[in-house]
């Protein structure tokens, strides 16, 4: 069988393939799959139309992939729950995730089984010419040393709080390729990229991933910020370690985590500490916060805090959830510590900052006592802190004089 490893695209081919997604886009969805298109193509519909039917977060269990492939175990996982790992005779390896996408991982010189089940993508190692848009994922690729299989970015050098990704874009090594919901699709083509790795924010945009995988850019959604757990969402590189063949490396990094995190845990059940409401203020003024399931409010449990609003549940596989200020000063305006999160809507330097977005907030609790903290840009980014963030949760939690300059990811708002 022909080995297909989306690669070998001419910059001819690339601009008729553009061309073609324009054409696409004013014409019928019907027409955009039609005649000529691709193997790849044919796959990433048909990859397309099982995850519109998965919507339940769980994960395929189905082990008889080809005739060809025999299996052989399952990874087993600490704590992500949102992904496994199957591994099969003569180094196959299928990835599994909830939104209902399997691939499986070639290995160099393999080729792909003849009758692989048509919803499976293939990845071919090595994994070379990445694009990341999901930002969060760069610091399990700087941990396990596989930056160098990225070419693409979509963030720009100046949005990178991450100095082996700022250091790559500045030497040329890796390039803006567009937002997530804007990619270069012709740069993309013309660099050869062999996958695209996004954040769940590409399921607001899916046209951008239709279009992707109908140029035979395999599309791989990130799905650790829906980890309950903060070791679930740091058990991700495993992903990645077998996609880029680090998996050594991806596991001393996990370990070296995990036993970080695990010291960190408060002693003291979090039922009985501070209250601790962490959100951030949206352009029109309503609060974003996270649900009691993410991985945030987990942590600030471990550190011996209670998080606000503590019952945030509808049963989506979503991290976060707006509401009205009204609604938030009703279920949070008692929260002994307020965090605010400058990860998304920018960052603050002073309490008359967070009052100019919501003058509201001056009547909370932790506002009147002086307990107000903000995060750092470059947390969300650190995916693979989850120890030194929680260190931080827990001085903030149990010494209320904690110094801003001892902690890593706070700064005390004055």
């Amino acid at each position: 069988m022909k080995k297909r490893k989306n690669k070998a695209l001419y910059p001819l081919t690339a601009l008729i393939l553009v061309m073609a997604m324009v054409l696409s886009a004013c014409g019928s969805a019907a027409g955009a799959g039609s005649a000529g298109s691709t193997p790849a193509a044919e796959n990433a519909s048909t990859q397309t139309r099982a995850e519109q039917t998965k919507t339940d977060g769980s994960l395929s269990t189905d082990k008889k992939i080809s005739s060809a492939l025999s299996f052989q175990s399952e990874d087993k996982l600490d704590y992500a729950k949102h992904f496994s790992i199957y591994r099969y005779e003569n180094g196959y390896t299928l990835i599994n995730i909830t939104d209902g996408s399997r691939y499986l991982v070639v290995p160099e010189g393999a080729s792909e089984p003849p009758d692989l089940d048509k919803d499976i993508v293939p990845l071919h190692q090595p994994a070379e010419h990445t694009y990341l848009a999901a930002s969060a994922v760069m610091d399990m690729f700087v941990k396990m040393n596989a930056v160098d299989s990225i070419d693409f970015s979509g963030e720009s050098e100046d949005k990178w709080y991450i100095p082996e990704a700022a250091a790559a874009m500045k030497a040329g090594k890796l390039k803006y390729a567009g937002k997530y919901n804007i990619p270069d699709y012709e740069q993309l083509l013309d660099g050869q990229c062999s996958l695209a790795i996004e954040s769940t924010m590409i399921l607001h945009s899916p046209d951008v991933r239709e279009k992707l995988m109908e140029t035979g850019i395999p599309v791989l959604v990130d799905h650790s910020s829906y980890e309950s757990s903060p070791l679930g969402r740091t058990e991700w590189i495993k992903v990645y370690g077998v996609i880029t063949g680090h998996e050594k490396e991806a596991e001393k990094a996990y370990q070296s985590q995990k036993k970080q995190f695990e010291s960190s845990v408060s002693k003291s059940s979090g039922k009985d500490g501070p209250t601790v409401a962490y959100f951030s203020i949206n352009s029109n003024g309503a609060a974003s916060v996270r649900k009691t399931s993410d991985y945030v409010p987990a942590m600030i449990s471990f550190a011996g805090g209670r998080y606000l609003p503590d019952d945030l549940t509808d049963g989506k596989l979503t991290s976060t959830t707006t509401m009205q200020m009204e609604e938030f000063y009703k279920r949070a305006h008692k929260a002994d510590i307020l965090i605010y999160n400058s990860a998304i809507e920018g960052q603050i330097s002073s309490i008359d900052d967070l009052l100019k977005k919501a003058p509201s907030l001056k009547n909370f609790k932790a506002v009147k006592e002086g307990n107000v903290w903000c995060t750092s840009r470059d947390m969300y980014q650190s995916s693979m802190e989850a120890g030194t963030i929680t260190s931080d949760f827990h001085s903030i939690i149990t010494d209320q004089k904690v110094s801003d300059k001892k902690l890593t990811y706070f700064k005390r708002l004055k």
